[in-house]
């Protein structure tokens, strides 16, 4: 019996895209394409795999927010706290501890603890991880000061404290999408350079809790505040009473499950699936609605999320519903899993696929046909851009200019 290979991301085989000039199968789709399944298909050649994808456009979620706003102005009752939230929270944080207990005996390396910490503690982490990302929208409860109580209890079972630091970088990666040196979820040069290979992209997709956890610290330093002591205080004091009382086992269980659920996980997939570019496309988010969503916190609907991140995961799907004008042309995954296969072996996707913008006062590098810098694009702040040449070997001897749209 052969295998439909199109309702798992586009590929034709499992062997598909290892070789040839050939361009790979389609990775996105639209719900509404119709008689017109290739409408969506490579609107653009191939991205250079040298540099990032620079636009000066605005990142397209304010403008769609404005239009579903103007067409569909009971958009509003969508929006405010879902008192669901706390219930699922607590559920997963006191499945994971009671996890952690029954493993107390179990050695880290036997398949119980393995097994266990992969399809049981790695889902409960990501979705605690997702938990966290709702939390941070103020979505839990009316008031500010419980949603952050909340996240740093949801952060327990992941064992290092993060939910305070999160916040301050996501909240930027809302209002800054794709610029340079703010949106701290954009890989860094560095990354571009030493990962965009198969092995550098295997490396990746299996550490990436570490790149989320790290990349920010270097990119974008944040002000200490009294709730990231907090988060730092009440996490230590959770983990320091969990050694203390059972051991080191049940911690590690739970530092095994945060890994996995970072890793090479069918939920992990929308870390990726979220914000690479696919197909020759210049569109930034992508949504999936398949049914991990159900463990995930409905994260799957993310141009959602962006265009109105004060709608809560419960309610998401009905804002689909609401303006399927505006959602239903958009291409999206049909597959977490398979975007982590397919980010590793196509080579049209890498680190490189990702939309960068820069910041007012910034510079980005742009770089020639062999790979050496010609020159800087500025942003002088008052929405001018253009590309100020350098000297290089290449001999690039152009100026251009373009006006932010």
């Amino acid at each position: 019996m052969s295998i439909n290979f199109s309702l798992f991301g586009g590929a034709d085989s499992l062997t598909e895209g290892r070789g040839g000039n050939e361009r790979s199968p389609r990775r996105v789709f639209s719900a509404n394409e119709g008689k017109e399944p290739n409408f969506y298909a490579y609107t653009a050649p191939p991205q250079d795999p040298n540099d990032f994808l620079w636009l000066m456009t605005e990142e397209p979620h304010r403008t769609r927010r404005m239009a579903i706003m103007k067409a569909h102005p009971e958009v509003t009752k969508l929006m405010g706290f879902e008192p669901k939230t706390k219930y699922v929270v607590l559920f997963v944080v006191a499945l994971q501890i009671l996890c952690a207990v029954l493993l107390r005996h179990h050695s880290p390396m036997s398949p119980a603890f393995i097994l266990t910490a992969y399809i049981i503690g790695g889902t409960a982490n990501h979705n605690l991880f997702l938990a966290i990302h709702e939390i941070t929208h103020n979505l839990a409860f009316k008031s500010i000061a419980l949603n952050k109580s909340l996240a740093i209890f949801a952060n327990l079972p992941i064992g290092i404290p993060y939910s305070a630091a999160f916040k301050g970088y996501h909240i930027e990666h809302h209002k800054f999408q794709g610029q340079d040196g703010i949106d701290t979820d954009l890989p860094t040069r560095l990354e571009l350079l030493v990962l965009n290979n198969v092995l550098g992209k295997v490396f990746f997709a299996t550490f990436q809790i570490l790149f989320y956890a790290l990349r920010p610290t270097f990119v974008r330093s944040q002000r200490f505040t009294l709730w990231h002591l907090v988060n730092v205080l009440v996490q230590v004091a959770f983990d320091c009473a969990l050694v203390s009382a059972l051991g080191a086992r049940p911690l590690i269980y739970l530092i095994m499950s945060s890994f996995f659920a970072g890793s090479l996980h069918p939920c992990a997939g929308h870390f990726i699936a979220e914000h690479y570019l696919w197909d020759g496309l210049e569109q930034e988010t992508y949504s999936y609605y398949g049914p991990l969503n159900v463990l995930a916190y409905n994260v799957g609907y993310h141009n959602e999320h962006h265009d109105f991140p004060s709608v809560p995961w419960t309610r998401l799907p009905a804002l689909r519903a609401l303006a399927p004008e505006f959602y239903d042309n958009i291409p999206s995954h049909p597959s977490w899993p398979m975007v982590i296969v397919n980010f590793i072996r196509d080579k049209e996707v890498g680190m490189f696929a990702r939309a960068k913008r820069i910041g007012k006062g910034r510079q980005a590098p742009v770089y020639g046909l062999d790979k050496g810098v010609v020159g800087v694009v500025a942003d002088n702040g008052n929405g001018e851009v253009h590309i100020e040449e350098e000297s290089d070997a290449a001999g690039f001897d152009e100026t251009e200019s373009d006006k932010c749209q």
